[in-house]
């Protein structure tokens, strides 16, 4: 199953549905609460896709299996929680709508790591990967232990924080893309040289298996 394909399609279809409702505003006038919910689900739908295509789409690299599941599973199960939230099922209950917040932080973060880890990097920008992990996961330990135990405190220290791990975690997305692209010569070379060796390995165990027949066809 092609997972970029199917989160495009749904990206597509809840654009469309959106775009259905604005233009059906704009002539009709009418704009009641069902509407306001409908227009709110198929936003999640489409915010729900571009997570899902981010994740989809390192997936299929090959490269890397239990992050884009878990940003995938993530992101579907925060647009479930979602839905029940605008449909007025569990939008009272502060508990659930903690971890709601808690699994749309994890399915963001998850799908703006995996669309990174899309970037092959040689060993001179391969630490800007590494990084970016570490900022995400400690801006995320810092937001959801404040959305979960609520401190109260005078300080300024925690804020600061938060913007500077924020400035360092933008900083690596925008510059990443130009690491990858300065990484490419050298990217290739480590490609062929790997296939090189694979080959090698490969006329190694055949050369060992004719060999092996060659002797067990010689006559006594």
């Amino acid at each position: 199953m092609n997972l970029k394909r199917v989160f495009l399609y749904l990206l597509i279809t809840s654009v469309a549905i959106s775009a259905l409702l604005g233009i059906g505003v704009i002539l009709f006038g009418n704009f009641g609460e069902l509407e306001v919910r409908v227009l709110l689900t198929t936003l999640t739908v489409t915010v729900t896709s571009i997570l899902g295509l981010a994740c989809g789409a390192y997936y299929e690299t090959g490269r890397g299996r239990n992050l884009p599941l878990a940003g995938i599973v993530l992101s579907l199960v925060s647009a479930l929680m979602v839905f029940l939230i605008i449909w007025n099922v569990l939008d009272d209950n502060s508990n659930f709508i903690k971890a709601t917040l808690t699994a749309v932080m994890l399915a963001v973060s998850c799908s703006h790591l995996s669309l990174l880890s899309i970037a092959r990097l040689d060993r001179r920008f391969a630490w800007s990967q590494i990084a970016a992990f570490v900022f995400v996961a400690v801006l995320d330990a810092i937001l959801l232990y404040i959305l979960w135990f609520e401190p109260t405190s005078d300080s300024d220290l925690v804020s600061r924080i938060i913007g500077v791990l924020s400035i360092l975690i933008a900083s690596i997305t925008v510059i990443t893309p130009v690491f990858h692209k300065l990484s490419a010569g050298g990217i290739q070379i480590a490609d062929i040289d790997a296939e090189i060796l694979g080959l090698q390995a490969k006329i190694t165990e055949l050369e060992a298996k004719k060999a092996e027949l060659t002797g067990n066809q010689e006559p006594e």
